[in-house]
């Protein structure tokens, strides 16, 4: 039973939850740094739709 957990610690087939983990902080990091780039792209694509929207909607009336 001791060497199936030894062998159970030693497997590195896969992700684990570690690596998530970091991937998941570094991803984080990566959008607090551009927050106010990606607010203002983000901001510009929704009133860009809603302007098309707009349009659509005057057309069928």
């Amino acid at each position: 039973m001791i060497r199936e957990f030894v062998d159970y610690l030693k497997d590195e087939d896969g992700q684990t939850s570690t690596e998530y983990i970091l991937l998941v902080a570094v991803v984080a990091v990566i959008i607090f740094k551009f927050k106010d780039r990606l607010q203002e792209k983000l901001l510009g694509l929704v009133d860009k739709v809603f302007v098309g929207a707009d349009g659509i909607v005057d057309g069928l009336q």
